[in-house]
């Protein structure tokens, strides 16, 4: 059974299928209830962003507001905030794995 979780562009996502399984991203747009799309601004960028069924993605619970507030003030987003707000994640998860003794 899976637990659909509602996305909004700003949400920071692990990918569960694909090429890039485990790779996190951050959503930028909702294509509709079955659908996001999702950059990480490094290799997909924001201008080409990857089309995710939203099944196949996992909701870390976290959210980058700097990146949201952008989407929606201006539509847009630096491919450079995408990646700083993915690494400041990425230090997050890597020092909570420590915490842990994983």
């Amino acid at each position: 059974m899976t637990v659909n979780v509602k996305l909004e562009p700003g949400d920071i996502v692990r990918s569960r299928r694909g090429r890039d399984e485990g790779q996190l991203a951050i959503v930028v747009a909702l294509v509709d209830e079955r659908f996001a799309l999702v950059a990480d601004g490094d290799k997909r960028r924001f201008d080409r962003p990857k089309r995710k069924n939203v099944l196949h993605l996992e909701s870390l619970g976290e959210r980058s507001d700097e990146v949201a507030n952008s989407l929606r003030d201006t539509g847009r987003v630096t491919n450079a905030k995408l990646r700083y707000a993915i690494g400041v994640i990425e230090q997050r998860l890597e020092a909570h794995a420590e915490e842990k003794g994983e």
